[in-house]
């Protein structure tokens, strides 16, 4: 049997550095006291750690707490402008790029228009590239202070450059692009698993044990989070639940596949559903206004209760599957069909889950608006720093 390691010096003291760090980061502004009571350090190993922080400028005084009979405590907080983090959003229409200081203040962003179905992967590197410079500019944020570059990307990471879904470019190869075109650190996850983060980290997720995020737009994604923001290593799992068959040899997917779940909830697949059963919209016109009127009023076709049903049933499937404590629903054909009929969505994931795993289960939707996942993004090199 193979006999464990001990752990070095070393190596204690960078758990303990990013144990007390993650804990000053989400608690701020904390005493040395607190730190010590969150984290189970003893007095003198926060006191050694907080000194080098200090010494580094990573943390910072915050105005001091009133004791009782003794001198006030004083309290710390993580140093906002130590250094800066940058969020990527790759969507289906526009490239949005944010620019954070390390409170996750927006100090800049930068949209860039895209159609991710017709325009290949160069085209969409450089335009990453164009607002990242763009960002940077206006911020007048020095590139060495950047601490990295987190990219949210549609469908599944975790790809070969001979397997995708994505229509028109590659994942694999965009990495690569990037790679070219910056030395800064770059992190990537899919823009479900990013959104998943942003929800837990600054939404109404806190210590959430498991979430699933369902991503509606075009396509869908879905991201499975677990722990919460002061989880050492906060991890996120990605699958294709657009590609989950929902009707055996069903309606044809771009995938290849017949019946996928995009092919009934997807932002055109709705659209087309929504003719062929009668209903009337003009050939030209723009999607997002054209799936609004649908939601609004979808002309008797029974196309908006059947699309209530076709989600119910996919994310009574994720229900089964992962029992989470959680799922939320954004993107912006989640949150559109969400705002008007959430109870109707979750009333058919209730009829398509098991009775005690919905029980223990809330569907709700994202509470961060249109820029959750950019913001999501950003964490990917924050919390590499909070890592430590």
């Amino acid at each position: 049997m193979t006999q464990r390691q001990p752990r070095t010096v070393g190596a204690l003291g960078r758990d303990n550095r990013s144990l007390l760090l993650r804990s000053l980061y989400f608690s701020a502004p904390a005493s040395r006291q607190a730190l010590g009571a969150a984290t189970g350090l003893s007095a003198a190993s926060v006191g050694k750690v907080v000194r080098e922080l200090v010494g580094e400028g990573i943390v910072t005084e915050d105005g001091s707490l009133d004791s009782d009979g003794g001198r006030p405590r004083k309290l710390l907080r993580v140093a906002p402008g130590y250094g800066f983090v940058v969020g990527v959003d790759v969507g289906e229409t526009r490239i949005r790029i944010g620019l954070f200081d390390l409170a996750m203040t927006e100090l800049a962003k930068a949209d860039r228009l895209i159609d991710s179905r017709r325009q290949g992967t160069e085209t969409v590197a450089s335009r990453i590239l164009a607002g990242l410079t763009t960002v940077l500019r206006k911020s007048a944020v020095a590139s060495d202070a950047v601490l990295g570059v987190g990219v949210g990307m549609p469908g599944s990471v975790r790809r070969t450059p001979e397997r995708t879904e994505s229509p028109g470019w590659n994942p694999v190869l965009l990495e690569q692009l990037l790679s070219r075109g910056t030395d800064l650190p770059l992190h990537f996850d899919s823009r479900a698993g990013i959104t998943g983060r942003a929800e837990l980290w600054f939404g109404s997720g806190g210590e959430t044990p498991g979430t699933v995020v369902a991503l509606l737009g075009s396509d869908l994604g879905a991201g499975v989070v677990f722990g919460g923001p002061t989880t050492h290593g906060t991890s996120t799992g990605v699958g294709e639940f657009g590609h989950t068959v929902l009707v055996a040899g069903g309606r044809p997917c771009r995938c290849g596949s017949r019946g996928c779940l995009e092919a009934y909830v997807g932002a055109e697949a709705i659209l087309d559903r929504f003719r062929e059963a009668g209903g009337i919209i003009p050939e030209d016109a723009d999607l997002r206004p054209a799936l609004a009127a649908i939601v609004h009023d979808d002309q008797g076709t029974g196309v908006l209760t059947e699309t209530h049903r076709y989600l119910g049933a996919g994310i009574g499937g994720l229900i089964n599957l992962l029992n989470p404590a959680r799922v939320v629903l954004g993107g912006w054909v989640g949150l559109l069909l969400g705002e008007r009929n959430l109870d109707a969505i979750r009333d058919a994931a209730r009829r398509h889950s098991l009775k005690h795993s919905f029980a223990t289960t809330t569907i709700d939707l994202c509470s961060l608006g249109p820029d959750a996942a950019t913001r999501g993004a950003a964490t990917l090199p924050l919390e590499h720093f909070l890592n430590g």
